[in-house]
């Protein structure tokens, strides 16, 4: 929550939505129902395999650590996460892309 009130306004909106984004990923992902995770992606075809690999490992949101614009690009956020595999809660913290496209936010996986 630091992250959203430490940005711009026009930030704001980008974050939330990436966070939002990557949440909803993280709660369908379980239902390896490509309908509902698929439009989430950056790339949608590669939803099977995607949902497949990830439920094979047990992968799950622990939580959302940092939400943050990626200064490369305006387009692209950051979000940094801590996850569980297996339910054993990785030491490491993972980073996730999520990036504007024309239909709405999609995480590249």
């Amino acid at each position: 929550m630091v992250a959203l009130l430490a940005c711009a306004p026009s930030d704001a909106g980008k974050l939330e939505a990436a966070r939002d984004v990557v949440e909803r990923f993280f709660t369908a992902l379980p239902s390896r129902d490509c309908a509902v995770v698929g439009p989430l992606l950056a790339v949608p075809d590669s939803c099977r395999a995607t949902v497949e690999d990830l439920n094979a490992h047990g992968m799950s949101l622990v939580e959302v650590l940092e939400v943050k614009v990626d200064g490369r690009e305006p387009d692209a956020v950051l979000v940094r996460t801590r996850v569980a595999r297996d339910g054993q809660v990785r030491e490491q913290p993972m980073l996730l892309r999520v990036e504007r496209h024309p239909d709405g936010w999609k995480l590249r996986w």
